[in-house]
């Protein structure tokens, strides 16, 4: 058997009315909703540190609601990358970094840095930035994920960019984002917005399969054949850990069809009878 990288599948949040009846029972407390989906998925990215800080004792208390194993991604700060300078961005981000996240401990995953569609590549920007990315929080390395919705940035130079920094770049399933599906960090991204609330496993079973099958091909090191590198001199193919979050519009089903992928890439995930 090749030797492969770590699958988990996951959603963006874990608050949300619609949820509640279709993925959460009915009469469940909201507090015990980050315990439960915790057990149902294998990752969760954080989106509300995208709009504003949270205290110690708040990520304290995630960390404590989740189980082993369980990762959080955490979207960074507007305030860091909503800005015409990005090297101006320092005091958001050291406000962002400070703010107890090391509560998480060993649940803490990647740190997304997302960007509007409005912002265009510039090198000497982006290197200025990333030269401000932390390497290490608390004594533990951090793993840094930059998510682009501008066409400019499919550019070599932007890939060899993020390459030579380790950083990795997102893959947006989005028509309206370019998909630059080059491996430049240690792990594997993935945001899929395509799910169909009218269906009820989110995805269809074939294109439930695709996916499946594109996250095996990132676990073990290389680039789904069916995508097309921006830059081909890419790095040796060496297995990656992979996060790949489904994050849609309607977002009724994401839970479903992350649970889905689940069972088709983690044949040891172990779902709680409920």
């Amino acid at each position: 058997m090749a030797e492969t990288g770590r699958i988990r599948c996951g959603i963006g949040g874990w608050t949300f009315e619609p949820w509640r009846g279709v993925f959460y029972p009915k009469g469940l407390k909201h507090a015990a909703e980050l315990e439960y989906a915790s057990r149902h998925l294998s990752a969760i990215e954080i989106n509300g540190t995208y709009y504003s800080s949270f205290k110690p004792e708040s990520w304290a208390k995630w960390r404590a609601a989740t189980p082993d194993g369980f990762k959080f991604a955490v979207k960074a700060s507007r305030f860091c990358v909503n800005r015409k300078k990005l090297t101006d961005a320092k005091p958001s981000i050291e406000v962002f970094m400070g703010q107890g996240m090391e509560e998480l401990g060993d649940r803490l995953g990647p740190i997304l840095w997302q960007f509007m569609a409005t912002k265009k590549f510039d090198y000497d920007d982006f290197a200025g930035f990333f030269d401000l990315l932390p390497e290490t929080l608390n004594g533990g390395r951090l793993q840094h994920v930059i998510e682009v919705r501008n066409g400019t940035f499919a550019d070599p130079k932007f890939v060899g960019l993020c390459r030579d920094r380790g950083v990795t770049i997102c893959v947006s399933e989005n028509e309206n984002y370019p998909l630059i599906p080059d491996v430049t960090g240690d792990l594997v991204y993935l945001r899929l917005i395509s799910a169909d609330d009218r269906i009820e496993t989110g995805y269809a079973p074939a294109d439930l399969d695709l996916w499946a099958g594109r996250f095996k091909e990132y676990a073990q090191g290389g680039v789904p054949g069916d995508f097309t590198p921006v830059d081909r001199t890419g790095p040796p193919e060496t297995p990656r850990d992979v996060y790949a979050f489904v994050i849609h519009e309607g977002k009724v089903r994401a839970p479903a069809a992350a649970m889905e992928f689940i069972r088709r890439v983690e044949p040891g995930f172990q779902f709680p009878a409920d």
